[in-house]
């Protein structure tokens, strides 16, 4: 039986890493850069065996022509490379994800599996700055949470306890690190797909429809659009989440409908949906933010945390 040894939640901004001299002189990008580093140490102390990281989708990888809700890796893994991310074959725990995958089956899920899946920054940013080294397998669960209909946040809980169950029921003994990437609040310029009413919107569905075998010839406009946005951060959203995650209980945000945390926090923080499934994973345990800043030029509250499971003494 395998266990999980640590959750960590961190958010994720490719403009960190491509425009970093545009915040340099702000306290609050270095304490969210220096917090990533503290969950760095973490997770290299808790000396993982796996790591499965839980993220999102930017239409890199997968597209509208076909969009699953849940899509494991398997085989291949490969890094899209967009904004500085890691680019090319990532190391797979290849047993691990199909027993995942065979989990997720036998308890009514309907996820999609890939041999050669192309993952994006809502799993590599993660991977890139805490994992640096990048010399640990891991296993990508890739949850839909910008191309509506979206997965009831309650769904993407039991998505997490299910993968908690793939873990005690593997057969191995091995120690595992989950990574819930995205969040928190914030918003894209992005369109419901079905309600495309500008010139940008309509470009960025036909980038979203076509971009399979030729993505990287939209990323110049996507960019621009992307850094036209104004920032729409809620902090109070954020440190209510956070709080929740201190205390071990999420059940407030798993309350909340799709349209209500858009409508509070924007479409981004639809990727709560990791952080949700991680600690579900986790089972009881305990959050500790490390860092939170609202940072307007990465148009996201950056969060980053742990979640440690608790030892059987400590659970009431």
């Amino acid at each position: 039986m395998s266990r999980i040894v640590l959750g960590v939640g961190a958010s994720h901004s490719t403009l960190m890493n491509t425009h970093w001299d545009e915040v340099d002189h702000l306290p609050a990008a270095h304490e969210f850069r220096d917090g990533l580093g503290r969950a760095a140490d973490a997770i290299a102390a808790a000396r993982p065996d796996a790591v499965v990281v839980i993220g999102s989708n930017h239409f890199r990888g997968l597209f509208l022509d076909l969009m699953p809700s849940i899509t494991v890796g398997v085989s291949e893994v490969i890094g899209a490379g967009e904004a500085n991310t890691p680019a090319g074959p990532l190391p797979v725990d290849r047993d691990l994800a199909k027993h995942i995958v065979d989990t997720l089956v036998d308890s009514s899920f309907d996820p999609a599996f890939s041999l050669r899946l192309t993952v994006d920054h809502g799993i590599t940013h993660g991977l890139q700055h805490l994992v640096p080294a990048l010399d640990v397998p891991i296993v990508p669960i890739v949850l839909n949470m910008f191309a509506p209909p979206l997965i009831p946040l309650a769904r993407a809980e039991a998505i997490g306890r299910t993968l908690r169950a793939a873990l005690e029921s593997d057969g191995r003994d091995q120690r595992i690190v989950v990574i819930a990437s995205g969040g928190l609040s914030h918003r894209l310029p992005w369109p419901d797909w079905s309600q495309t009413l500008s010139d940008d919107d309509r470009f960025l569905v036909e980038a979203w429809l076509n971009g399979r075998e030729q993505w990287k010839e939209f990323e110049v406009r996507r960019r621009q659009i992307i850094r036209a946005a104004p920032a729409q951060i809620n902090p109070a959203f954020d440190a209510d989440f956070l709080e929740q995650l201190a205390a071990g209980d999420l059940s407030r945000t798993i309350a909340k409908t799709s349209d209500e945390i858009e409508k509070e926090a924007g479409n981004g923080a639809q990727e709560v949906r990791s952080w949700i499934a991680m600690t579900a994973a986790v089972g009881a345990g305990r959050g500790t933010t490390l860092a939170y800043a609202p940072v307007d030029e990465w148009l996201t509250g950056m969060a980053v945390a742990l979640f440690e499971p608790l030892d059987e003494g400590d659970r009431a």
